[in-house]
């Protein structure tokens, strides 16, 4: 059976580094406003550690969607060219891949290669227990003292290894308050779930929905599917997971905007021909459309007035004199 030691062992070493480093530079060991900040920034922590680690692939992932971007046109004509023939089209369209190296699951690679890092600090998390009784304390790396500070570590009072759903066993061993668990683990649960829908909308504005039905479909998925699904798996995250997760969006949220900007969406062409390209359409991180700048009236040319005393330049001809008498 393959064991995932390896991943509690690293997610247990980072962890503890950035807690001693907390608290070697100052951070106190003991709540204030009822929470232990030093195990709080270390899983903040344990965030950017992943994502530094991470961020060439992230840089992967835009080009890689990109260039998808940039075959949607050849993918729709081989979709008019070989409808109702799906073996065919998934032939076609996968050599198109390969030989223009575009990877459509490319997009997904970042969050695939951080489900071992969430699934290790669950289990970590899991373990937290203040009963003195508890054994083996000291596996994955942590001392018997760095075990217990962590099992009473808190978030405004609610240890960061309950969580929504705790039992009433769980929740007296740990010594938490109930209502206080809930409170904090449902406006948490709500706050990973506008995150991450965030995050996925955020991408899908900047790059456009894919013509391709299953690119779509995998949007969709992402953009709707796992935000709602969050609703019911948050309930059994620990506090401390949620954490991760938020932290995790967030940080996301500021890299998509700094890479978007560092490659932007190529512009798309239209289907009439001479009419040239057309910018991607700007929206905000919340779809909301930034009204375009108003376009400039030509100013008129400024006519210069005749002199005092000077006869006019162009008389008006072919009016009659004026009789006088």
């Amino acid at each position: 059976m393959f064991s995932l030691d390896w991943i509690y062992y690293a997610i247990s070493w980072i962890l503890l580094a950035w807690h001693s480093a907390w608290d070697a530079i100052g951070v106190p060991e003991t709540a204030v406003i009822g929470t232990n900040w030093s195990w709080i920034l270390a899983i903040v922590f344990l965030v950017v550690t992943v994502r530094v680690i991470l961020f060439p692939i992230f840089v992967k992932q835009i080009k890689s969607q990109r260039a998808m971007q940039a075959l949607q046109p050849q993918v729709k004509a081989l979709q008019e060219k070989h409808k109702g023939d799906r073996e065919t089209l998934q032939k076609e369209m996968m050599e198109l891949y390969r030989k223009e190296k575009a990877n459509p699951l490319m997009g997904c690679l970042p969050m695939f290669l951080q489900i071992p890092v969430f699934l290790g600090l669950f289990h970590v998390l899991r373990r937290l227990n203040p009963d003195p009784a508890k054994a083996n304390k000291d596996i994955y790396g942590w001392t018997v003292e760095q075990f217990n500070s962590a099992s009473d570590a808190t978030l405004f009072t609610a240890p960061i290894a309950s969580k929504f759903g705790s039992t009433a066993a769980e929740l007296a061993q740990l010594g938490a308050n109930g209502t206080t668990v809930k409170i904090m683990a449902g406006i948490l649960v709500l706050v990973m779930m506008g995150t991450t829908y965030l995050t996925s909308r955020q991408m899908i504005l900047k790059t456009g929905w894919a013509e391709d039905p299953q690119q779509r479909m995998i949007q969709r998925l992402m953009l709707y599917g796992i935000p709602l699904s969050l609703l019911v798996s948050g309930a059994i995250f620990p506090i401390g997971v949620i954490i991760y997760w938020v932290t995790n969006n967030l940080f996301t949220l500021g890299q998509q905007q700094w890479v978007l900007r560092k490659f932007p969406p190529p512009v798309t062409a239209t289907s009439k021909p001479g009419t040239g390209a057309q910018p991607a359409k700007t929206t905000g991180l919340f779809g909301r459309s930034k009204p375009a700048p108003a376009p400039t009236k030509p100013a008129a040319p400024k006519v210069a007035g005749p002199k005092p005393g000077a006869k006019p330049a162009n008389p008006k001809k072919g009016r009659p004199a004026k009789r006088q008498g």
